[in-house]
């Protein structure tokens, strides 16, 4: 007995003693699962052979601000406050807009707790490069090191870069433990070109040579085989045009509406007594879906939050419902788990398996799904997560 003892003593202290990992999580805007596969991304595919190669699943709405703030928090989108790009909250009587500076870094739209306040409440450190919600202080806690978006002159990728390098070269009791860095693109060149096209193409390109130079300056670090590399993004991106747009009043009278707001989808206020007139009339127009609220599919996980309307509309892949069809000939938005809509994830270090294909999940078309990165990420920092929607489980697959 005294020697089981002694040695499950050992053990912890063993444990005690070793030395910590380190994480770096990048986000690459719009980088659709199968960029690698239709253009020239060589250090994507070596990751193949020496990590993870995986399908994640973005949460709906499959856009930009509710996905990154859902990796952040482990919270769907209709938990976590951010319901879409733009929204309207009737706490604030205000709407909720990517380019409204107010109401964007105003703490009462976000919802939950991001992985860096729940690592700092724990003594961890944390740095954030312009990732979601991390220039804001969410129940008054902010990252250890972050840089506000809206600083001058604002951070190219290369220096971004740098600054994940600067960050993880700190001495050791200054050093953060979970890195997160946020890069535009190719989402930008989607948008205005397509997912499939030479700006992509030529972006996606460059991006994989840029990480690829990150990695290999972060493992020449004294550390760094015992740092943790994922790349990822939020969301995919699919073929638009204006021939396959649906105006807003087009389809319903203006009078019946108080308010509407966001694209894909769309939440509609409706005037007293209009609600279900809204409803019919929509009902039947081809290439919309149209859902009460709180009468979303469960599979969706949304359509509950108190920032969504009376009404929700939603196109089906490729359409718009809008009062103008867009500029570009690329979107996103849709039902995360279309093909067009997934993500590609890749990740390599001493806490992944080698050489791993994840296979789909029961019930998926995916590896997992984005709010899984929340507990894993806990996970691989030693601390205790806030109760969220992901699932360890689920994504604990791709661990060593």
């Amino acid at each position: 007995m005294r020697k089981a003892l002694l040695a499950a003593l050992t053990l912890l202290l063993l444990a005690a003693c070793q030395p910590k990992n380190y994480t770096v999580i990048i986000s690459l805007d719009g980088f659709r699962w199968d960029y690698p596969e239709y253009y020239e991304m060589p250090f994507m595919d070596s990751l193949e052979s020496v990590g993870v190669k995986a399908r994640m699943q973005a949460s709906f709405p499959a856009s930009t601000f509710p996905n990154h703030y859902t990796m952040a928090t482990g919270l769907v989108p209709d938990h976590n406050g951010l319901v879409n790009n733009s929204f309207w909250n009737p706490d604030t009587q205000h709407g909720y807009a990517i380019r409204d500076s107010v109401a964007r870094f105003d703490s009462r739209y976000y919802l939950g707790e991001p992985i860096w306040a729940t690592a700092q409440r724990q003594g961890v450190k944390c740095g954030v490069v312009y990732w979601v919600g991390s220039d804001i202080p969410v129940g008054g806690v902010l990252p250890t090191y972050y840089r506000h978006w809206n600083a001058q002159p604002h951070w190219t990728f290369e220096e971004r870069a740098d600054e994940i390098v600067r960050l993880l070269s700190l001495p050791e009791a200054e050093r953060p433990q979970l890195v997160m860095g946020y890069f535009d693109e190719p989402d930008h060149q989607g948008h205005v070109h397509g997912p499939i096209s030479a700006e992509v193409k030529d972006m996606s390109e460059y991006l994989d040579s840029l990480m690829h130079s990150l990695y290999l300056r972060l493992a020449a670090l004294p550390h760094g085989k015992r740092i943790n590399f994922i790349v990822t993004g939020d969301h995919g991106m699919t073929d638009i045009s204006p021939q396959r747009h649906i105006p807003w009043y087009s389809v319903i009278p203006q009078e019946w509406t108080r308010r509407i707001i966001g694209t894909t989808p769309t939440s509609i206020w409706a005037v007293e007594g209009y609600a279900d007139s809204l409803y019919n009339r929509l009902q039947g127009i081809e290439h919309l879906q149209v859902w009460r609220h709180g009468e979303v599919p469960a599979y969706l996980n949304y359509g509950t939050s108190d920032r969504l309307g009376d009404i929700l509309v939603y196109p089906e892949l490729g359409w718009q419902f809008s009062n103008n069809p867009s500029n570009g000939v690329g979107a996103h938005g849709y039902d995360p788990t279309e093909q067009d809509m997934m993500i590609a994830f890749r990740a390599v270090g001493p806490d992944f398996k080698v050489g791993y294909d994840a296979p789909y999940a029961d019930g998926l078309e995916a590896s997992f799904i984005n709010i899984d990165l929340y507990p894993m990420l806990c996970k691989l920092l030693g601390i205790k997560p806030a109760p969220v929607d992901g699932r360890l489980d689920r994504i604990g697959k791709i661990l060593r």
